[in-house]
């Protein structure tokens, strides 16, 4: 076989590879967000569930609330944590 056959070859096989891959290779499904209730909320942020209910009356931190459950999206956790709000009263 010459050279340019092999060159040839190699490079139907990869544009083949690469075919299968991206057939089989699922979509990413954008995955709702998490929600916490507030002994989970407490555990992440490694606090009490006072000062979740403090955070939350304080506007620090959001919170859904469905029926008497309150929840608490992961989202609004990774903010409080990002704007180092700490509930001190700084």
């Amino acid at each position: 076989m010459m050279p340019a056959d092999r060159e040839a070859i190699r490079s139907a096989v990869d544009a083949l590879v690469a075919a299968i891959v991206a057939a089989v290779t699922p979509e990413p499904v954008d995955a709702p967000e998490r929600l916490y209730g507030i002994p989970e909320a407490a555990a992440l942020l490694s606090c009490g569930r006072s000062l979740i209910y403090t955070e939350m009356r304080a506007g620090r931190l959001r919170a859904l609330h469905v029926g008497r459950r309150v929840l608490i999206p992961s989202g609004a956790i990774a903010d409080y944590i990002r704007t180092g709000a700490t509930g001190s009263g700084s």
